[in-house]
């Protein structure tokens, strides 16, 4: 993922900001951000994205006919905020996708050979999902690429393995600005294996002020 030096992930906290659409525009920033996608290139054949981030950036109203990349996506939506006019783009565009959710409506229910929907009553349980993904779909590895409240549930669930980070030069602000990781806070000392400790694999000094971390989840985190 994408941060800010103040670990923002957006660029305020308003559907109407978008770090892909903005930051292109901020001298400073710009002029490395091309360092991010092709890093995002090279990602697992598989990712992880929300239906409301999809169609943040537009996917509801694309009218063109994609051309179809060897990629699995799977998308947590349940409002919907997925429309038929974008699951029909994102099952033109990817070779697989499944779109997991608890709306018994959604459109991508019946919608094309290539997506697959997985249904939860009332909650999506994520480490049930997981072992799903691997299990029916063959599914070893995963790039999320969600939203700070999203990662926060994977995270503390101990779902997320590696962080890949890069980090642009810009400081953001903002206390309700999201971040890398949002949810709920902790709020007692029992609760501090609800952190995840990291340890450092590489750190690269890209171009233009940018800097790409790489970090292994220490999941099994113990409080002396």
């Amino acid at each position: 993922m994408i941060m800010s030096l103040d670990g923002k992930i957006s660029s305020g906290d308003s559907d109407k900001l978008d770090t892909d659409r903005d930051w292109q525009h901020i001298r400073g920033v710009k002029e490395g951000l091309w360092q991010y996608y092709n890093l995002e290139k090279v990602t697992d054949n598989c990712s992880l994205i929300t239906g409301r981030t999809l169609a943040k950036i537009g996917f509801n109203k694309k009218k063109e006919k994609p051309h179809r990349i060897p990629v699995t996506s799977v998308i947590i939506d349940n409002k919907p905020h997925l429309k038929k006019s974008g699951v029909k783009f994102l099952s033109n565009k990817f070779k697989r996708v499944i779109v997991v959710t608890t709306n018994s409506r959604h459109p991508a229910i019946g919608a094309s050979d290539n997506v697959e929907v997985i249904q939860y009553k009332t909650k999506i349980d994520f480490v049930d999902l997981f072992e799903k993904l691997k299990s029916k779909f063959k599914i070893n590895r995963i790039t999320i690429q969600s939203g700070g409240t999203l990662n926060s549930i994977l995270l503390r669930a101990g779902l997320i393995d590696q962080l890949s980070i890069v980090i642009a030069p810009l400081l953001v602000g903002g206390s309700t600005t999201s971040t890398l990781i949002d949810g709920e806070a902790i709020h007692y000392v029992s609760e501090l294996a609800k952190l995840k400790a990291l340890k450092l694999k590489s750190s690269i000094v890209l171009k233009n002020s940018y800097l790409h971390l790489r970090y292994n989840v220490i999941n099994a985190t113990k409080i002396n």
